[in-house]
């Protein structure tokens, strides 16, 4: 089967949610009450342990090959306008987004402002020791990195194959 990344993720969300559903319904069957007065055979809910075992290591099974087909695309898949494979990416952008953050604390701030005082006779300043104008320039730097990033990244996970034996 040949899927892109982004399809690829999808399944292994819907094949996670299937594990859930068969562990879910298999928590509701594998147990059961009844009453001293009652006949447990006719409050037995039909549940096959063998069958549902072999069910979930199948799928499990499918998941394991499925991710690893992921992981090996992501390893050797470079991303176009970028020196890096995917898995490299997924690195850089996080890295991007947190500088980000950083740089947009430093460029939203005066180059003195006044701090709380414990003291009323005292004023303490506190003052930029970087140029903040330089630190503007490094934010929307920054940003158009990382929606490069993310464009270039989103284009080859919705445009490349992976060929996975499910």
């Amino acid at each position: 089967m040949k899927i892109t990344s982004a399809e690829a993720g999808k399944l292994l969300k819907s094949m996670q949610s299937d594990i859930n559903s068969i562990i879910y319904l298999e928590s509701q069957m594998r147990e059961f009450s009844a009453a001293s007065t009652e006949d447990p055979e006719s409050n037995r809910p039909a549940y096959d342990y063998e069958a549902v075992q072999k069910e979930l290591a199948e799928k499990e099974k499918a998941i394991r090959i499925l991710k690893h087909a992921i992981n090996k695309f992501n390893t050797e898949t470079k991303v176009p306008g970028f020196d890096m494979t995917i898995d490299q990416m997924l690195i850089y952008i996080p890295q991007l987004t947190a500088r980000k953050s950083k740089l947009d604390g430093m460029r939203s701030r005066l180059p003195k402002e006044r701090r709380n005082s414990f003291s009323m006779n005292i004023i303490d300043y506190s003052y930029a020791n970087y140029d903040i104008a330089r630190a503007e320039e490094d934010y929307q730097k920054v940003s158009e990195e990382l929606t490069r990033a993310q464009l270039a990244l989103d284009s080859v996970n919705s445009t490349k194959k992976i060929t996975v034996d499910l």
